[in-house]
């Protein structure tokens, strides 16, 4: 029988792994600048574009589910950063907000993309390929379900 199937270097999933862990490791000496995780970062970007809001939507928009984003966010609050409270309409929704410090940690973000972009020699073209790419992966991958 033939296994060339399971060679590493036949997989697509390997090279997208090993490319995020990469790409989250150059991050993090930038986010311990400011005191946040990865993935606080990415909750922070999502709660800079659109705050209040609430938890469920927050995990879509993320691909995250409430087991991740509930600690996460009970840490971003516990440092004053967000916080949460029960909707008025259905007290069974959970909204997310910025605090002062949260609004405030935008500005000191504002030069990670940049920092990173440097760190990762793609041309615009082709970090706007790779960009479509990864999204029609994750588009397919989402409505294959």
């Amino acid at each position: 029988m033939n296994y060339e199937q399971l060679k590493l270097e036949n997989q697509l999933c390997f090279p997208l792994y090993a490319a995020s862990r990469e790409v989250v490791k150059k991050y993090k000496p930038f986010l311990d600048d400011i005191g946040l995780t990865y993935t606080q970062y990415i909750v922070m970007m999502v709660l800079w574009e659109e705050s209040p809001m609430n938890v469920k939507a927050l995990g879509k928009r993320l691909y995250l589910d409430s087991g991740t984003l509930t600690p996460l966010l009970k840490k971003l609050e516990k440092d004053g950063i967000v916080t949460r409270s029960r909707s008025d309409k259905d007290e069974r929704e959970l909204i997310v907000s910025l605090a002062k410090k949260g609004a405030l940690l935008r500005e000191q973000a504002a030069a990670i993309p940049a920092k990173i972009g440097a760190c990762i020699n793609l041309s615009s073209e082709e970090a706007a390929r790779l960009y479509g790419l990864l999204y029609k992966i994750i588009g397919q991958l989402e409505h294959a379900e």
